[in-house]
């Protein structure tokens, strides 16, 4: 076995020595940018759901279902991919989801009526959802422990740049071509660009001992297992309830602060500074978390969530709230989502080393659907101003904390784990 295979923890494969050796650096870019492809198709299109609302005919908060469709189709396509993946290997899996993306993106692009665009978005994130279920099992094929928390932080850094700039850039193609379609031929654009490194730097990273079989009782018990057990299923509640508050946001935050704080020309900015906060705070989490250990930063950080998203609802509640206090606010608690989300997935998903491609789709399917229909009542709830996303923050949060109480049997700050094979 090479010493580099060694250090990073990856057995080889066969189908591995025939292909070059991926560095943990290069690793950690590429899983990130694969995850940001999502990113990319729900925030790139933000700043155009006036022109798509005003194109294809869209009333009032109905815009939002371009965003809630690809988040909650994405949600149930991430049950599909992490079975195949543990039988055929994580690279075939992936491809198929990349090809998807490209052609969907496509269709988009070209699609004539709202609900048409509606129903391709659902299609896009159901049939893409392999490249949001499997980095994880990747990480997790290679390392274990505090040091995927790491990796898993130091993954969120990278593709949290992405949806600090997507709206910008979308902004920016609409300036250019003056049409919201062509922002849908950028992100086919990307996936073609990520397909080729994919295809050429990622080597096999399923080993033949960890194969399992394609029959309906294997799979539903690998599943089963993965979202039963009390030791992880509360982190997997809990940062779908979170990120159902983060998904709210991102549903409804073109209108609240476009509407609600009179600031649509500074939108691509503000989601810039928020989003920006959380790749911060995701770095600062790969920098302390194998020092600290990951349940005892996140345990933390989701006190502190509490204590903010209190604030804010105070806030929303004053008859003149301001851009001023709501942005602060605002990315105060996606800074600490960067401390929260990256150490519950890592937490969830160490007891599964040999399952982890279904316990990847398992987890995610579960975080993804209740986080999107979570995220899509409460941006359909906008009335005008932030007090329904600040009051889901905080009630989001508070049962977050209960359910992270139920799976630690109500010990928390827990001590650091070392990496795991």
């Amino acid at each position: 076995m090479r010493n580099d295979q060694l250090a990073s923890g990856e057995r080889p494969s066969a189908a591995s020595a025939t292909r070059p050796h991926i560095g943990e650096r290069q690793l950690i870019w590429m899983m990130a940018l694969l995850m940001a492809l999502n990113a990319f198709g729900i925030d790139a299109i933000l700043p155009a759901l006036d022109a798509v609302a005003g194109d294809l005919g869209a009333q009032g908060n109905d815009r939002q279902f371009v965003v809630g469709a690809y988040l909650l189709a994405a949600g149930i396509g991430t049950l599909v991919p992490g079975a195949f993946a543990d039988r055929y290997g994580r690279r075939p899996v992936l491809f198929t989801g990349l090809f998807f993306y490209i052609v969907l993106s496509v269709a988009c692009a070209l699609a004539t009526t709202f609900d048409m665009l509606v129903g391709l978005r659902a299609a896009q994130g159901f049939f893409a959802a392999g490249i949001i279920a499997l980095p994880p099992a990747i990480i997790r094929d290679r390392v274990g422990g505090d040091k995927m928390a790491r990796m898993m932080s130091l993954i969120f850094v990278i593709f949290l740049l992405v949806p600090a700039v997507a709206p910008s850039i979308g902004q920016a193609v609409l300036l250019a071509f003056g049409d919201w379609r062509w922002i849908f031929g950028a992100m086919a654009v990307a996936g073609c660009v990520m397909s080729l490194w994919v295809y050429t730097r990622l080597p096999e990273t399923l080993h033949e001992d960890d194969k399992q079989e394609i029959r309906i009782p294997v799979i539903a018990r690998n599943m089963r297992k993965a979202v039963t057990l009390r030791e992880t299923i509360g982190y997997t509640l809990g940062s779908a309830l979170v990120f159902g508050g983060l998904f709210g946001f991102i549903n409804s935050s073109q209108q609240l602060i476009g509407e609600a704080f009179g600031a649509g020309d500074r939108f691509p900015l503000i989601f810039a500074i928020c989003a920006g906060c959380m790749a911060i705070a995701n770095w600062s989490n790969s920098r302390i978390v194998e020092r600290y250990g990951a349940r005892r930063v996140s345990h933390v950080a989701l006190f502190a969530f509490i204590a903010v998203a209190a604030a804010q609802l105070y806030f929303a509640n004053q008859p003149d709230e301001s851009l001023w206090t709501f942005v602060p606010l605002m990315a105060a608690n996606m800074s600490l989502l960067g401390f929260i989300g990256a150490n519950f997935g890592s937490i969830a998903l160490q007891p599964f080393k040999h399952i982890a491609g279904a316990a990847s789709s398992a987890q995610g399917f579960l975080r993804m659907t209740s986080g999107a229909l979570l995220g899509a009542f409460i941006g359909y709830a906008y009335d005008g101003t932030a007090r329904p996303l600040a009051l889901a923050l905080l009630c989001t949060a508070v049962l977050s904390l209960v359910f992270v109480l139920f799976s630690e049997r109500g010990a928390l700050f827990g001590p650091p784990e070392p990496e795991t094979d």
